[in-house]
């Protein structure tokens, strides 16, 4: 009896690995012989079930790997809009970086050769990884909440200080310390940067936008520091962010490639495509990057937003954490880069307590599901618009509680995203692309509801299966979210909102 046990043990051990590995249906086979050879036992229960998610997983690990390669099409077959950028344009055509022969090209197409040896150069290493489901702070939010006061306006140099100091108490919780709130000129950012270099040890994050020459390369050989930047959105560049992206890649520093493409809004409305035209922007500059300076070290910092039904940028949306999940999934299955993420926020602002609460059911969510490098998740709230002390130390406390509950009864599945598919990602972009926005283009408009549908298919497989995350989190429409029991309403409400935007 004991050598049975061992061996059903062994092999549910084996088909766990397997999950892990992102080999489905290896673990297929292994549930497969527990369910045969064991169909009384108690791990066949589950492996019945695991059977049936193998699958599910499978076809989710090729929807990613079709987004990869979608992506790269995009780069190669529609390019992107840098042809009013000299400096650009020059680093490229010295290169020998663009695909002078292409007929189909809207903007300024690379070369697949030239793309893919850029992609290759880009290390998969992090010295400094903090690890999967690592959670902090970004986004400097532009103003500190005070209690009691209603003034709004950025953080004192003596705030900003109390922050870093009382971020330095809460080193277990944090993944990662990203400026978490902007500040008045009392304080510049170099000296904010100092700050958090001396009281915090681990992951940290700055931008270098505004600093010197020689205030820049102080990052230069720190593996502790990322250089946020971005330089590339709504498939074309941003002028204002040229000469600050060179500079960081220049000088060496650790980038952080950053672009928050919003569904609908700057971005297609579809999450599939969403996710291969923001891969496709990142993976572009990262070309850019090791044009400009081969094997500097560049993070994925892919981080797809969602519009809520006033149509504003909602981070109590229950799409935003799926998406940024999705989004971490294309990385951790597929391309091995390291990634940011983010979630955990919140669009609540007057209401410390329900801000707590519905943060922590964001990072929940995200730590099911599994990401990489998350910010905004501490201390944020107002779609990332203000910074709360006070919320900070309680969504430190609570990740505490979390992450020891998570120790305790944490198993080691895979859940399905069923991240839904779109056949029509290409065309899609490149319809956008000839319109200008995604409010002109039938792709969008076919879109519309996609998010909620995606949600409902999730909050079925929740009621179904014990092991997969609690998702009936209804919130009151006042914070923009969509309650169940209304999706007609909800659908119309959505596509009012797409055509009004």
């Amino acid at each position: 009896m004991r050598k049975r046990a061992k061996k059903i043990i062994r092999m549910f051990d084996d088909a766990v690995a397997a999950e892990q590995r992102y080999e489905f249906q290896y673990a297929k086979k292994y549930y497969q012989k527990i369910a045969s050879i064991y169909p009384g036992s108690a791990e066949a229960d589950i492996a019945r079930d695991r059977i049936v998610d193998m699958d599910v997983l499978s076809n989710e690990l090729r929807t990613y790997k079709r987004i990869d390669r979608n992506a790269r099409k995009i780069l190669t077959e529609i390019g992107i809009d840098i042809a009013a950028s000299p400096l650009l344009m020059e680093m490229l055509m010295e290169a020998d970086a663009i695909d002078m022969d292409s007929e189909q090209a809207l903007f300024v197409p690379l070369r697949e050769d030239y793309l893919e040896e850029c992609i290759d150069r880009v290390s998969r290493d992090m010295p400094e990884d903090p690890g999967e489901n690592a959670f902090g702070t970004g986004a400097t939010p532009p103003f500190l909440l005070r209690p009691g006061r209603d003034y709004l306006r950025p953080a004192s140099r003596e705030e900003f200080t109390e922050i870093v100091e009382t971020a330095a108490n809460f080193s277990d919780s944090l993944g990662i310390l990203s400026v978490p709130v902007a500040t008045d000129k009392s304080i510049s950012d170099f000296e904010c940067a100092m700050l958090m270099d001396h009281h915090f040890q681990d992951l940290k994050m700055t931008c270098t936008r505004n600093m010197s020459d020689e205030e820049t390369r102080f990052f230069s050989d720190r593996d502790d520091w990322l250089d946020g930047t971005s330089l590339i959105t709504g498939m074309t560049f941003m002028p204002n962010m040229v000469a600050p992206f060179i500079r960081s890649a220049k000088t060496g520093n650790n980038l952080l490639l950053l672009d928050l493409t919003i569904a609908g809004s700057t971005g297609p409305a579809s999450p599939e495509a969403l996710l291969t035209q923001i891969h496709a922007q990142v993976l572009f500059m990262m070309v850019l990057a090791q044009t400009i300076n081969p094997g500097v070290g560049c993070v994925h910092g892919g981080i797809p937003d969602v519009l809520g039904i006033s149509g504003d940028l909602d981070y109590s949306d229950p799409g935003q954490p799926l998406i940024n999940s999705a989004m971490a999934r294309l990385n951790l299955w597929v391309t091995g880069m390291a990634s940011a993420q983010s979630g955990g926020s919140t669009s609540i602002v007057n209401d410390i307590p329900a801000a707590v609460e519905e943060s922590e059911r964001s990072r929940d969510k995200l730590r099911m599901y599994g990401v990489h490098i998350l910010r905004h998740a501490m201390g944020t709230l107002g779609n990332l618009n203000f910074f709360s002390l006070e919320k900070f130390i309680q969504d430190c406390q609570r990740e505490r509680d979390a992450r020891k509950m998570w120790l305790m009864t944490r198993h080691d599945f895979l859940i399905p995203l069923y991240l839904p598919e779109d056949k029509n990602v290409v065309s899609g972009i490149r319809e956008i692309a000839e319109k200008g926005a995604p409010k002109h283009a039938d792709h969008t408009l076919n879109n519309v509801g996609a998010f909620y549908r995606w949600h409902e298919k999730l909050a079925d497989a929740e009621r179904q299966k014990e092991y997969f995350p609690d998702l009936d989190e209804s919130v009151s429409a006042n914070n923009g979210v969509l309650a169940r029991g209304s999706d007609e309403d909800s659908y119309t409400q959505l596509q009012d909102t797409f055509l009004k935007t």
